[in-house]
């Protein structure tokens, strides 16, 4: 998941940005006023094919350069965030990942510059059996604490770099940081139905834009990792402003949004948007972009 784009990927487009009067507002920073800006990666940063738009890349590097923290909060591992960092130029302090399952934090000692600051972990076993009892065909995958990853057949469409290959069972009885399901024999809404027959009231849960899910420990998502690391970094709650496009952001959008900023994606589902206090133009037209330049 960390190629670099074929040549001509990383061209600008033409930023033509979300209405007037969802138009992200200009905010003056004081002189000595960092913000903490959080980053979501897939469909904010980087487009599908992987690719990440100049204009993105030079919009990052420059509200990194004028002072301000700039960290990425993601459902992806480490091992595919990492990557991620290194193409934007990005050293944060903290970076979180697993949707707030992991929280790495810089060590210059350390073999890749992280550490893990904070991890959470669950025991999967009665979630995985409950799903697999709806989703007979689904494909699964558990995240280990030190994030090797154990997988069912047919993930084939997933980084499986640092990973394995086993039998169901072999998923259950340990512990893990997350929990992915994939049912490709579904459409989108049909998942959803399924999903909330489901009942899955002990873990924190986010779906994806297709027929994925992505299962948390209880009571654990971004927000609740990034006001760990705001607090870490002793920065103002008004001083935070959050910029995501899936259903995973949307509790990371009701902490930052509280008395920061909460930005959606253009392209981001309705009930994403609706929870958001702004939305800005989708990814197609460089809407993360607008954003960061409205950061003094």
């Amino acid at each position: 998941m960390s190629q670099q784009p074929a040549p001509g990927e990383n061209r600008a487009p033409e930023r033509h940005g979300a209405p007037a009067s969802q138009r992200p507002h200009a905010v003056d920073v004081a002189p000595d006023g960092r913000w903490l800006v959080v980053l979501d990666v897939d469909g904010t940063i980087m487009h599908e094919d992987e690719s990440i738009d100049q204009v993105v890349a030079d919009a990052v590097a420059a509200v990194r350069d004028r002072g301000h923290e700039v960290t990425l909060a993601t459902g992806r591992s480490w091992a595919t965030t990492h990557p991620v960092l290194e193409r934007l130029g990005l050293t944060p302090e903290y970076v979180v990942c697993a949707n707030g399952a992991i929280t790495m934090r810089r060590d210059d000692e350390a073999s890749d510059g992280y550490v893990r600051a904070h991890v959470e972990t669950f025991d999967p076993t009665e979630v995985l059996e409950r799903i697999r009892s709806f989703l007979p065909d689904g494909r699964f995958m558990v995240e280990e604490p030190n994030g090797f990853r154990l997988y069912t057949e047919g993930m084939s469409d997933w980084n499986l770099d640092n990973a394995r290959e086993v039998p169901f069972e072999q998923l259950l009885d340990q512990r893990a940081t997350r929990v992915v399901v994939v049912s490709p024999d579904h459409e989108l809404e049909e998942f959803l139905s399924i999903v909330e027959e489901m009942g899955l009231h002990q873990v924190s849960y986010a779906i994806g834009w297709t027929a994925w899910l992505d299962i948390a420990p209880e009571g654990v998502s971004k927000a609740t990792a990034l006001e760990r690391v705001r607090g870490w970094l002793d920065l103002p709650v008004d001083r935070v402003i959050a910029i995501g496009d899936g259903r995973n952001d949307i509790e990371m959008f009701t902490w930052a949004g509280a008395a920061g900023r909460s930005v959606a994606m253009g392209q981001a589902p309705a009930e994403v948007r609706e929870a958001a206090g702004e939305v800005t133009g989708d990814i197609d037209h460089a809407g993360l972009a607008s954003v960061l330049d409205s950061l003094s």
